[in-house]
């Protein structure tokens, strides 16, 4: 008896169709194993630890821990939440985006995790992979989108 194999592409048709790489769904992710923070277009520290300049005035791409490990840093910035999946093709293209050329002035990128970061994504109602959620400094959300894959990009789409 021969039994057809369509559960498999069909899975996988259905992973791509439902916003792995669309520009609908608004969440993006880093390949694994880049860089958890990198030097933004006004050159902040790729340590982790922030740069002497203030938050108001450089663009920085950092990860969740850097940012929750010393948010008044971040303070006077406009901060908006990255959830990406390192499976995402739209994800891997706004952090290599966001990596080679840097972030705007005055905007602070926090890569999440949307696979791991459950609740957090539950919080502020993500649901896809490549979701862009700006926050206040008390963690309020203030909008939410997708789409974006460069900086100037998600710096027009904040409020």
């Amino acid at each position: 008896m021969r039994r057809p194999l369509l559960v498999v592409p069909a899975v996988v048709l259905a992973l791509a169709v439902t916003g792995c790489g669309a520009a609908s769904t608004g969440e993006t992710a880093a390949p694994a194993g880049s860089p958890t923070v990198s030097a933004p277009a006004t050159g902040s520290s790729a340590s982790g630890s922030p740069a002497s300049s203030p938050a108001a005035t450089e663009g920085r791409y950092v990860d969740l821990a850097d940012y929750e490990s010393d948010p008044a840093a971040f303070e006077g910035a406009t901060v908006v939440l990255f959830f990406a999946a390192p499976w995402c093709p739209t994800c891997r293209e706004t952090d290599e985006n966001l990596l080679a050329e840097g972030v705007p002035a005055g905007l602070t990128v926090v890569k999440t995790d949307y696979d791991t970061e459950t609740d957090l994504r539950r919080k502020y109602g993500v649901t896809v992979q490549h979701t862009f959620v700006q926050v206040d400094e008390m963690g309020t959300e203030l909008t939410t989108f997708t789409g974006s894959t460069t900086g100037e990009d998600i710096l027009a789409n904040t409020v």
